[in-house]
């Protein structure tokens, strides 16, 4: 599989990163400069053979080197399989995989694509928006079962039936943009707890679309809109269900990027890599 010839075809090329043409020369140019100060940094360090020596890497160029990990990120094949589509052996792939990755991450930081993880953080990101209307949602991701049978009860989510991990994500209600994500949550926690724990803040004026898992959640500065949650044993009015539905056309747009960044495979498929390292850098 080579870069050369997917960028010939635009609609193949989306399918297989995740990106258009023009959206990955966007970021082509930070994802080079972060190689190549990881480069800087390792040719620092003491080595057994000279720079260049050895077999010429099949990931000859800065593009290749990018489509390959965003192709992974995509697809999220397993190493075996990854490594017969690009023609080297699973451990190549194993080493691109574990290098690439904070790469990445460094070149989407530099180009502002990031959201932000810390209360702080996200409290200024906030302040600078035009549009003072914002949208909270709780995400699960699946992951494996856990041998430990405390961890098992603690990461077992009812609603998904099965075991994930959860994250709170803040978007801004016009753009869709994500603006904020919380810490990576055990998946039997409450989308309420979860946003307690973060401590966010608004500004003043500012409007707050949720869900009915935040009931309850009223954060400093902002006015909460929220559905009206059917009572045990009753129904909603016809009123009440209007307003549901008014609400819920509101909120949509969460959802919806929720689903463009679970087109990534590496964020909504069963999480299979074990090294914390890159636990920390992948996030829900």
């Amino acid at each position: 599989m080579k870069y050369r010839d997917a960028r010939q075809q635009a609609h193949r090329f989306r399918l297989l990163t995740g990106l258009t043409v023009p959206e990955f020369d966007q970021l082509f140019p930070a994802f080079q400069k972060a190689y190549e100060e990881d480069l800087r940094r390792r040719r620092e360090e003491p080595r057994q053979r000279s720079p260049g020596a050895g077999r010429k890497s099949v990931l000859a160029t800065g593009e290749d080197k990018l489509f390959f990990i965003l192709f992974y990120f995509r697809h999220y094949p397993t190493q075996e399989v990854l490594a017969f589509w690009f023609g080297f052996s699973q451990g190549q792939a194993n080493q691109w995989i574990h290098r690439l990755t904070p790469i990445l991450r460094q070149a989407l930081g530099s180009e502002i694509q990031l959201p932000a993880r810390s209360a702080a953080d996200l409290d200024e990101v906030l302040r600078a928006c035009d549009d003072p209307e914002f949208v909270i949602d709780g995400t699960d991701r699946p992951t494996r079962r856990p041998q430990d049978s405390q961890r098992r009860r603690g990461e077992y989510s009812g609603r998904k039936k099965r075991h994930t991990k959860k994250n709170i994500v803040l978007t801004e209600k016009a753009s869709g943009e994500v603006l904020g994500l919380g810490a990576t949550q055990p998946g039997s926690r409450h989308d309420k707890a979860c946003a307690d724990e973060e401590g966010y803040t608004f500004p003043q004026g500012s409007t707050l679309f949720q869900d009915t898992g935040f009931q309850g959640y009223t954060p400093e500065g902002a006015t909460t809109i929220q559905p009206t949650k059917k009572p045990r044993g009753r129904e909603l009015s016809s009123e009440q269900k209007a307003e549901n539905r008014k609400i819920s056309q509101e909120r949509v747009s969460v959802e919806h990027t929720l689903s463009g960044i679970k087109v990534f495979q590496i964020v909504s498929a069963v999480f299979r890599n074990i090294k914390e390292a890159i636990r920390e850098v992948i996030r829900p």
